[in-house]
This record gives C-alpha cells, structure tokens and sequence, in this order.
C-alpha cells in the first residue's frame, strides 16, 4: 500500500512473538539488514508467558514499512504484526528524568512535576529523580521545561501501543 506521496512518517509495529532466546536479534537483525533505523524498541512478556510483545517505532514510507512487515512474518517465531499507523491506538512511554535541585529552582522542579502528574521518586541533595508517563508529546514537554533547570541524565522507554477495542 504506497499513498501518493510516497512520505516518510512513523510507524508503530506491534509484534507478537515466542518468549524465546534469539527471537529480538532476528526482528533487528532485519531491519539493520535492510539499513532501517529502530528509533524505539521495548519488549516483555505478555498475559501468556510463552508470547512477548515487542513494540518498536520506524520511520519509512507506507510502501517500505508494508515490505518490513512481510519480511518479519516469514521469521519463524512472529506470530503476529499490527502497524498501529492507520489505527486508533493508545500509546504511552516513560521517562525518568534527573534534574540538578539547585535550592532556587526546587520550587519551580516540584510544580512543574506537579503540573504534568510526575512523581518524585528519589531526593538527594543535589538532584531530584523524576518519573512521568505519557504520551510523546507530554514527555517532550515535560523534558523541555525541565532543561533550562539542569537535566543531568534521561532514560527513556520509547512507545508502548496498544489498539482501541472495536466499538
């Protein structure tokens, strides 16, 4: 399926797959092999501790993504493949952040975790730890209001998706 422009944009791939050793390398292997960038990836076991999801974000036109699906539905361990592109999907990731807790910006790092719904979940006496969840927007705003502060370190999920039950 190629839409008229051609465009590159993100995609959002949902794989179900074997809880088994090796399956991760294969799926990256894949796409390094093809010369794609993986600009997220997050994986764990599902409900079923036989099946993991991994969820990894690409960026690629339609027509590319559609070929990298095909190709990782040959690879036997992939039991399913979702592109959440055209779908209504809820989508999260976390992020913790460790913010410089200079004694004159404390007060401004407390309210803008509170302002976001973050939680602070370690205080030391130069840096507060914080942890938010959200979708990429939200994180990206919390981040940018937070670096004028003093970010010392970011870890990141990258998405996680699920889809919208049919209504």
């Amino acid at each position: 399926m190629v839409n008229e422009n051609n465009e590159i944009k993100k995609h959002i791939l949902s794989i179900l797959v074997d809880n088994q050793p090796g399956v991760l390398s294969r799926i990256a292997g894949l796409f390094s092999g093809r010369g794609f960038n993986i600009e997220s990836l997050c994986v764990a076991e599902t409900a079923d501790p036989l099946v993991s999801r991994v969820t990894l974000v690409t960026m690629g036109s339609d027509f590319i993504v559609e070929q990298i699906k095909k190709q990782l539905n040959k690879l036997i361990n992939v039991i399913k493949v979702i592109d959440f592109s055209d779908a209504d999907f809820v989508q999260r990731e976390m992020v913790m952040v460790k913010v410089r807790a200079k004694p004159e910006h404390r007060a401004e790092i407390l309210r803008t975790a509170d302002i976001f719904r973050s939680k602070v979940v370690d205080v030391g006496a130069r840096c507060y730890i914080l942890e938010l969840t959200g979708d990429e927007g939200k994180v990206d705003a919390f981040l940018n209001l937070l670096k004028p502060m003093g970010i010392k370190e970011i870890a990141r999920t990258g998405a996680i998706a699920l889809a919208r039950d049919n209504k």
